[in-house]
């Protein structure tokens, strides 16, 4: 009876959490009879399913599907501007609550949120500095809605924070320790918690609102600074 009020306790501090400003959460495994929207450079929208997808050390490098024809296509991700991929039935599931229940986070038309909202994760094209060596990948961007600015990309090899759980069971997931970041259109680069504080300038020296507001440096309040610089400090 303790074990069942105390998982109670824990699921009712976990929902209070979802009503913040969030990052999507995100996926690992596709759905490979969901239809694909993959558009090219060229602005041409291709559609299929996923048959299969190349990575090199956990990122994206091309995709093979099999288009409404019924061809079969291998398409790198330097051809692609952008893509659209449905999340499998058993990875999608509570990853979108955070999401959903706060408009602000898709209420700015900047991508296809219908689509996102029916389970799609929204990959695009960037420029990202891994090991020193720059390589154009296709990266999930995990805050859609509110990128103006600042644009955050999942990392495949990201380590979490403590979680919070009861009797074995994960009640609400922890923290990355470390995401791929985009700022002004630049080339992609790493943070990690472990160095945050040195990259809170290069982040957000410019914008005296989050500097002062998120001084602290706090790597549990990034996600936070990040939406309140795409707010507070567009250009």
């Amino acid at each position: 009876m303790k074990r069942f009020t105390l998982f109670v306790l824990l699921l009712g501090l976990a929902a209070s959490t979802t009503n913040a400003q969030d990052l999507l959460r995100p996926f690992y495994t596709i759905s490979h009879k969901k239809p694909t929207y993959l558009t090219m450079k060229k602005g041409k929208e291709v559609e299929g399913t996923v048959k299969k997808i190349d990575r090199k050390k956990g990122l994206i490098e091309e995709i093979k599907i099999k288009t409404t024809d019924g061809k079969k296509k291998t398409i790198p991700v330097t051809d692609m501007k952008s893509a659209y991929l449905p999340q499998s039935g058993w990875d999608k599931m509570g990853k979108l609550d955070n999401f959903l229940s706060d408009a602000t986070q898709w209420d700015k038309g900047l991508h296809d949120m219908d689509r996102i909202k029916k389970g799609y994760a929204f990959f695009e094209t960037a420029k990202v500095l891994v090991k020193k060596k720059t390589r154009t990948l296709l990266m999930q961007l995990l805050n859609p809605g509110t990128c103006s600015r600042i644009k955050v990309y999942h990392d495949p090899f990201a380590k979490e924070t403590a979680s919070l759980g009861v009797g074995g069971v994960k009640v609400a997931g922890g923290l990355a320790k470390s995401y791929y970041i985009s700022k002004d259109g630049k080339t992609a680069f790493r943070i990690f918690k472990k160095t945050y504080k040195e990259d809170f300038n290069k982040l957000f020296g410019d914008c005296d609102v989050v500097k002062k507001k998120y001084q602290d440096k706090k790597w549990n309040e990034f996600v936070e600074a990040v939406f309140a610089y795409n707010a507070e400090c567009a250009k």
